[in-house]
């Protein structure tokens, strides 16, 4: 069971309309189930319970989820040594998204995560074949693409953004869907692993330059082509390209691309990045 204020503030209102039960999500909104409601806290239906003080610690962090279990709870959030990062989940009124260090890992304004997701596998649809997504985060663009994919393989270089992940009811189909394989490791070294014209789509999401700068070079582009099919197609997230920031990285990356042996590379700004075919 996992809560946002998003579930509290539901609570909190049907006790305020002097109502002893209420329906709300345990999941984040994928499903609603019933609970009860006292002067106590609430009682869930596997008879875990909560106070009300627990609950408006949930409700003052509008930036966390809380796991629940044994009655109390828990901020999904941890930290790397590795990278001297925090990794947490943070709610939206959608599917939630991952902040790395407070910075939100999807669009969070005017669009929910998920659909985000949906505008970026857009742009190379038909999504067929094997299909690379080189950084996994909470697994949306896999899980996405192995609706009509043959076979995907994505990479995520933290292991803390995973174990965010598995505490994301959205996420479940990243651990347990049949044609999506995981590979931990940094996708800069991995993909050289991968042979010639191997996949038929690559979903190139990579962290802000700033953080992942190697995965916006040259050689990389090159390695992405390698392996992609004749025909195949790229889709590379660059964020806001309206943005000054974004017209400089879009520049980069288009010029970098194209230097590459990428063809008909293309602005998506309704995805907030570019396409292109090898």
């Amino acid at each position: 069971m996992i809560l946002s204020y998003f579930q509290v503030d539901e609570l909190i209102a049907a006790w305020d309309a002097e109502r002893e039960r209420a329906t709300v999500s345990l999941d984040l909104g994928l499903t609603t189930d019933e609970v009860v409601l006292s002067a106590v806290g609430v009682r869930f239906p596997d008879g875990q319970a909560l106070t009300w003080a627990q609950l408006d610690e949930i409700r003052s962090s509008e930036r966390g989820c809380f796991l629940v279990e044994d009655g109390e709870i828990e901020k999904v959030q941890f930290f790397s040594e590795a990278s001297n990062l925090l990794y947490s989940l943070m709610p939206t009124e959608g599917a939630p998204t991952m902040l790395v260090s407070g910075i939100p890992m999807h669009r969070i304004k005017g669009i929910d995560p998920y659909h985000d997701t949906l505008r970026k596998v857009a742009t190379i649809k038909p999504i067929v074949g094997r299909v690379l997504d080189t950084a996994t985060g909470l697994g949306y663009t896999a899980i996405e693409a192995a609706r009509t994919a043959e076979r995907v393989i994505t990479v995520e270089i933290e292991p803390m953004a995973l174990a965010v992940a598995r505490c994301n009811p959205w996420s479940r189909a990243l651990f347990d869907h049949p044609r999506i394989t995981q590979i931990v490791g940094d996708v800069y070294d991995e993909i050289e692993a991968f042979e010639d014209a191997s996949f038929d789509r690559v979903i190139h999401d990579p962290p802000a330059f700033s953080l992942a700068g190697d995965l916006y070079a040259g050689d990389f582009y090159r390695q992405l082509r390698r392996v992609l099919k004749p025909g195949g197609r790229l889709f590379h997230y660059i964020g806001d390209l309206e943005s000054r920031s974004g017209r400089s990285v879009s520049r980069g990356v288009v010029r970098r691309l194209k230097d590459a042996g990428f063809r008909r590379v293309s602005r998506c700004p309704g995805a907030f990045g570019v396409a292109a075919y090898r």
